[in-house]
């Protein structure tokens, strides 16, 4: 499978010591990915999750079963709103704060609160705990939906931040927690705005894991708009190994905000194009209304992350469809 093999590689040099990482959200998608990828290079990982209904969480529970092989790592089933945090950062050197209420559409009305807690009470509690501890590196998973509809793209990480969704409000709030935290108390946070991530394990309420499950049923993909929005897709890997390398890399200062992006867009159009060359056959797509809180475009530079981190994504988007295409195929059997 792409991308997989070259997160240790990328490492190799930077890992100096073994730790004990604290990984929230351990077992959704980059979670159970990063959590994975710590456990190859021998690291102890304790995970967390709350294992909400979002979406199905027997889905999660797979994620940790997988996880489970290793007897480096350890699961507790808490939520980070009212759990003991002193005691899960016990021993701890290493926190991925990869937790959080995903999703635009849901983040609007009523379900707000639910945003409000999980994506920005929940980190300050987390900052909060960390703060008088031993710890040397907080990531913090942020995301591209703080720069909202930019007045230019790609966007750097010095472009003025509107988000255009609820969600992307809240993201935006933890991260300016993360470094107002580093600002005031030196805590060594290291916030990444991810760009569209995808592939093997991928949310079922994510485009490119709905996109497949449509070709793989021949049911037609809904597409909303016009299909002309651009997404810079960045494939699962390329973002582990980010997460990796802002935990592990020395001497990036405290409260330092990255892109992490695929460093290539495609719109939805060619998206779909792309997927029926891969499976082989023509697909089929439905317009559905464009849907509140979705952005035309997003697109990130990369350059911060390689200066930084040395980092820069190793994976295509033919590449790393083709992956997903086979992992959501072997669901199948």
């Amino acid at each position: 499978m792409p991308g997989f093999g070259a997160v240790g590689q990328h490492l190799k040099l930077r890992e100096i010591f073994l730790v004990r990482a604290l990984v929230t959200g351990a077992a959704g998608f980059v979670g159970s990915h990063t959590s994975e990828a710590l456990l190859r290079l021998g690291h102890d990982v304790l995970g967390v999750d709350a294992l909400t209904d979002y979406y199905d969480p027997e889905l999660k529970k797979a994620n940790v079963r997988l996880l489970q092989d290793s007897s480096a790592f350890e699961f507790r089933q808490a939520d980070l709103l009212d759990t003991d945090l002193t005691g899960l950062l016990d021993g701890v050197d290493l926190v991925f704060h990869l937790a959080a209420q995903p999703g635009v559409r849901s983040s609007w009305q009523n379900g707000f609160g639910v945003y409000a807690d999980a994506n920005v009470l929940a980190t300050q509690r987390l900052l909060e705990a960390t703060r008088g501890t031993a710890v040397q590196r907080f990531v913090y998973a942020s995301s591209s939906s703080v720069y909202g509809r930019a007045a230019s793209y790609p966007t750097s990480e010095e472009t003025p931040t509107r988000p255009f969704s609820p969600y992307g409000v809240t993201k935006l709030a933890a991260e300016h927690l993360c470094s107002l935290y580093a600002d005031n108390w030196g805590l060594p946070t290291v916030s990444l705005r991810y760009f569209t991530v995808y592939g093997p394990r991928q949310r079922p309420d994510m485009a490119m894991n709905r996109f497949i499950s449509a070709v793989l049923e021949d049911r037609a993909i809904p597409v909303y708009g016009d299909g002309e929005q651009v997404r810079d897709f960045t494939f699962v890997s390329d973002v582990v190994a980010a997460n990796l390398a802002a935990a592990l890399t020395p001497d990036v200062p405290p409260g330092t905000v990255l892109n992490v992006a695929g460093g290539g867009s495609i719109t939805v159009n060619g998206l779909v194009e792309l997927l029926g060359s891969i499976v082989g056959r023509p697909v089929r797509t439905e317009e559905q209304p464009r849907q509140p809180g979705d952005v035309q475009q997003t697109g990130g530079t990369i350059e911060l992350a390689g200066q930084l981190l040395g980092w820069r994504p190793q994976v295509t988007v033919a590449e790393g469809l083709a992956a997903q295409v086979a992992w959501q195929k072997s669901l199948r059997g």
